[in-house]
């Protein structure tokens, strides 16, 4: 059920992410596992012992887009987003006591006149989505996958603090020190290292308890990317809405909402015009600066709303987020949560149906 749930909402409702938008560190996982858990695993209660310790849930997004370029007569420019995200779980001790590592690996490539040639309504799978379709065996001539390095990272983090993650997963270059790391993890692990740290320092009790399953889930799309037309510049934009959410068996018991949008210029002669040295905020740390307020004329601002569809969602099974009133604008139908939550909900509910199916 939760299955069809997220491919339904998913492929449906996607164009909700972004109509409730406008406007480099790296990230860590949950669990050491590289493969989806089974049905039966997915759907197992794991009722939590009376007794289990509030945990705090933290989520970190970082992009970069430093490596795009501009086109030449010879060759197509590119817009190149690199998006880091990390979840965890973390004691009020400072121990992780669960973690997942993902990122989004996007680009939109553009020719010497300004026009996009991607086709920007593919699909913009996750590096854990892709799996061995990442390359890093087939091109790359590594033994371990993308996908199963991090993982090793995340579950080398589990019942460390940050301090003791810094100073025993790697070297001064970066790459694994710990000897069991090293023989799977051979990639440049620092920014991971740092996104593990920025997750554990967003961390809140936000309803996580010891032992409750940590998922990490986003929404991708390219699909807002434009030509330059006139005197205004062509924009590559990836749009990502993130969310780090903890489970009681189908029971939500903690969920964090996060988004970021990253945008690329480029003029009719595919010349970049952004700073892509320029720092890139997620819209939770954009605050009031995002602009629902000042432009949207909202009385809360849009991490304000997306942190109380997290609140309200807290403690209800996917199927019911599913089934949450929407007016014909996709908003919040409930008197309680349409009180804060103006914008449309719609993809939020796809991003909560998506990490259910974990």
């Amino acid at each position: 059920m939760k299955k069809s749930i997220a491919i339904l909402m998913a492929m449906v409702l996607l164009l909700g992410v972004l109509a409730g938008c406008s406007g480099k560190p790296a990230v860590a996982p949950t669990t050491a596992a590289t493969e989806a858990p089974s049905a039966t695993e997915a759907h197992a209660a794991t009722e939590a012992p009376a007794s289990a310790a509030a945990v705090k849930t933290g989520l970190y997004v970082g992009a970069s887009v430093s490596d795009s370029k501009s086109a030449t007569a010879e060759e197509n420019g590119q817009a190149k987003f690199d998006v880091t995200i990390v979840a965890v779980t973390v004691s009020d001790e400072g121990t992780i006591e669960s973690c997942v590592i993902d990122s989004i690996p996007a680009t939109v490539k553009f020719d010497a006149s300004g026009a996009i040639t991607s086709d920007i309504s593919a699909a913009v799978p996750t590096k854990n989505e892709l799996g061995e379709g990442y390359g890093m065996k087939a091109y790359a001539g590594s033994k371990y996958e993308w996908n199963e390095q991090v993982a090793a990272l995340a579950a080398y983090a589990v019942g460390k603090s940050v301090e003791e993650l810094k100073n025993g997963a790697v070297d001064e270059t970066g790459h694994a020190a710990d000897a069991d790391l090293a023989s799977t993890a051979t990639i440049y692990l620092g920014g991971y290292v740092s996104a593990i740290e920025a997750a554990v320092n967003n961390a809140q009790h936000l309803g996580a308890v010891s032992g409750d399953k940590l998922v990490l889930a986003s929404l991708n799309s390219v699909g807002r990317s434009k030509n330059p037309e006139g005197d205004k510049a062509g924009t590559a934009q990836l749009d990502a809405d993130v969310t780090a959410m903890t489970m009681n068996g189908d029971v939500i018991t903690s969920c964090y909402i996060d988004s970021i949008q990253a945008k690329v210029n480029f003029d009719t002669t595919g010349t970049v015009t952004t700073d892509l040295s320029a720092p890139i905020l997620t819209k939770n740390a954009l605050g009031e600066s995002y602009g629902l307020k000042a432009y949207a004329g909202s009385k809360y601002e849009w991490n304000e709303q997306a942190a109380a569809f997290a609140a309200y969602v807290t403690g209800k099974t996917a199927q019911e987020v599913a089934g949450i009133a929407v007016n014909e604008k996709t908003a919040p139908a409930d008197a309680d949560l349409a009180a804060t939550v103006t914008i449309s909900i719609a993809g939020f509910q796809a991003l909560i149906a998506k990490a259910a199916a974990q």
